[in-house]
């Protein structure tokens, strides 16, 4: 297990530690985008050594900031995970060049494949079925691919409702984990219920979906920050959860947490080892700062070295 190399803050004493969130939380992710990782003087002051960080690829941000933000956390020794939209990619040739990149400048061998929250495609890709497709992360030795999951559905890919169009991705994604190299995973939209999570787990195994899943998580936010990201989002039924705290005037104004929703799946994933979800992704809706604190508080570190994979 690597070493944490954050710094120890002497004058506040420890939290108690939950020991099943301290072991759900082993080997977290974290996502940034560079303009959030700009603001962070020391990235290593706040997240294990070897955490894997997303970077989080929204439309009009130039490849040479994302390029730039990976060379910065690899430098840094973690392991680096670029988002690779489909919708904003315009072509083949331009794919292969922000792998090229990526590796020329970071030594990124990890992806985020996702469709991308873009309307309408920039080129010839629409999904993250058609990037694998191409073969190019194959060729170029990548060694973790992750794609989406949607715990709640998504409205994007099924309009009329239901799971139907979602599942049949979710099947061809596992059949193709069968024909790449590549570790595969699910990354999932953050939820604030354990409950419909569990069921969707659950559910997706049943039908054959065997990959792991890395389970979003909102981190600590004000509850007008979490509200409005969960709304932007397509969040679906847990968003009551939010909704029934607001209502409750003194705490409006206090952050929210996701203490119990992490709480209630580790404790599920102990009381069953088999379970699907394997590790906790974060959103840093309050804050990378905030997050990592959290994090720090509640045991998470990550279980992988800098240099492995």
């Amino acid at each position: 297990m690597a070493l944490l190399n954050f710094r120890k803050r002497e004058d506040v004493a420890a939290p108690t530690v939950n020991p099943q969130v301290e072991a759900f939380l082993q080997d977290y992710s974290i996502e940034v985008m560079p303009r959030t990782a700009s603001k962070v003087e020391n990235f290593r002051d706040l997240l294990p050594e070897g955490t894997r960080v997303y970077i989080a690829h929204i439309e009009g941000t130039p490849i040479e900031d994302m390029v730039e933000t990976a060379a910065r956390l690899a430098d840094d020794g973690f392991q680096v995970m670029p988002h690779f939209p489909a919708r904003i990619i315009k072509d083949a040739a331009t794919l292969e060049d922000w792998i090229n990149r990526y590796q020329g400048e970071a030594g990124v061998k990890q992806a985020l494949l996702l469709a991308g929250g873009v309307a309408q495609p920039h080129g010839e890709f629409h999904s993250s079925m058609q990037l694998m497709e191409t073969g190019l992360f194959d060729r170029a030795g990548f060694t973790r691919l992750h794609v989406a999951g949607h715990p709640e559905g998504n409205k994007d890919i099924d309009p009329k409702g239901g799971d139907q169009n979602v599942m049949d991705a979710l099947r061809w994604k596992a059949s193709f984990n069968e024909r790449t190299d590549a570790e595969m995973a699910l990354a999932t939209q953050f939820c604030f219920e354990a409950k419909p999570i569990i069921e969707w787990a659950d559910s997706i195994k049943a039908a054959g979906v065997d990959l792991p899943i890395h389970i979003g998580i909102a981190g600590p936010a004000k509850l007008q920050t979490m509200i409005k990201f969960a709304v932007a989002c397509g969040v679906g039924p847990s968003l009551k959860v939010l909704q029934k705290r607001a209502k409750d005037v003194t705490k409006l104004m206090l952050p929210f947490e996701p203490n119990e929703v992490v709480a209630e799946l580790a404790a599920h994933k102990a009381a069953n080892p088999d379970f699907n979800i394997t590790n906790v992704h974060f959103f840093p809706l309050g804050g990378i700062k905030t997050n990592a604190q959290w994090a720090i508080d509640n045991g998470g570190r990550s279980a992988v070295p800098a240099n492995q994979d």
